[in-house]
């Protein structure tokens, strides 16, 4: 898979730009606040119906434009050439057309591109809270099996639902709301219950990549794990009912899968808390890279490697290790402090002021903020 060409209007920082890239490495160059991730950004955007770096849709859209546009042509896994648009407005729902056709369902769009996304704030995947872990394990499962995004915002609408109830009633229930709570927590039951499991499916797989992955970053081989601890014992439903007084009083939903954790280890010891800082970069690499081979096996492509500023938070060592553990794929790659001595890219854009330059060419056709 390889995006060839993306096109922006009114998105971010941007009124108008058009870019290229190569199939190989396009190292995107120029100080910090000029757009470079911005671009990758978009990319993102096409891959998963959201920001990577969970920005609402309406901060995607320039300030004083009402609707931004997203265009990418794509060159599929058989050869096929796709065009992707997407339209996001700040009043009533976005758009998106495949091939000028227009996708009724957003969720439809999901597996027609793939991206593997790196960034300087990954380390936070093992030193941060279990809600990201748990966007980490849910994005790969997207990936490797986009079928299971019903799950996920399934889950969101259940929990929304059920905790407006909780908040609703005053400490204590009468019988109309515990029937709807019951209704609730049967649906909550049966999502969470599948979702739990896919994920644990999920991590299974991901395991002896992990390991590799780690050995390949750190160049040493040691022990990791991804344990996956869930909130519940036995049946979910059981779990909801043995909570609800606490929930009541709480007025909010403790027990489920948004309440699960994913414990990672080194050597069998909490990487949170017993990792050195340069064990948990290594780590919060590998658990994207493992999570990469297991989408190009399992699922068939080969997703798009965004690499955002992540050598900027690297030893030469191990920004090295990185270029050496990345799998033959197209790759962008932004940077504000120079490219690793290893890196060779195709094609260098240079952003500054607005504009977009290649280097040893021509300015870009494109107006910045």
């Amino acid at each position: 898979m390889r995006v060839r060409a993306l096109e922006l209007t009114d998105f971010r920082c941007y009124h108008r730009v058009e870019v290229s890239f190569t199939a190989g490495l396009t190292a995107i160059v120029g100080e910090n606040g000029q757009g470079k991730t911005n671009l990758l950004e978009a990319i993102g955007w096409l891959a998963g119906l959201g920001s990577f770096r969970g920005a609402s849709d309406d901060a995607l859209i320039r300030t004083g434009a009402d609707s931004a546009v997203l265009r990418a042509t794509i060159d599929a896994e058989d050869g096929r050439e796709q065009l992707i648009e997407a339209e996001l407005h700040r009043v009533g729902r976005n758009r998106v057309q495949v091939n000028r056709q227009r996708v009724h369902r957003m969720r439809d769009l999901l597996g027609v591109v793939h991206v593997t996304v790196f960034s300087p704030d990954d380390l936070e995947l093992v030193k941060g809270g279990p809600s990201l872990r748990r966007r980490w394990i849910d994005e790969a499962l997207l990936q490797r099996h986009p079928r299971h995004d019903a799950l996920r915002t399934d889950l969101e609408r259940i929990l929304k639902q059920r905790n407006a109830l909780l908040r609703s009633v005053p400490g204590r229930l009468d019988a109309d709301a515990a029937f709807t709570l019951d209704v609730w927590d049967q649906k909550l039951s049966g999502i969470g219950s599948r979702l739990r499991a896919a994920r644990e499916d999920l991590l299974e797989e991901l395991r002896p990549a992990l390991t590799d992955a780690y050995a390949a970053v750190a160049n040493r081989a040691v022990d990791t794990d991804a344990i996956y601890e869930a909130s519940w014992n036995g049946s979910l439903e059981a779990a909801l009912a043995a909570a609800r007084d606490h929930d009541v009083r709480r007025g909010v939903s403790t027990i489920g899968p948004h309440r699960d954790e994913i414990v990672l280890t080194i050597d069998g010891r909490p990487a949170r808390t017993h990792a050195s800082q340069g064990e948990q970069r290594s780590l919060a690499l590998a658990l994207r890279l493992a999570a990469d081979r297991v989408v190009r096996t399992g699922a068939g492509t080969s997703p798009v490697l965004l690499l955002d500023d992540v050598f900027s938070e690297l030893d030469p060592g191990r920004a090295a290790a990185l270029l050496d553990a990345l799998p033959d794929a197209q790759r962008l790659l932004t940077t504000a402090s120079g490219l690793p001595a290893s890196a060779t890219p195709e094609r260098v854009l240079t952003i500054a002021d607005g504009t977009v330059s290649v280097a040893g060419g021509d300015a870009v056709p494109g107006e910045g903020a």
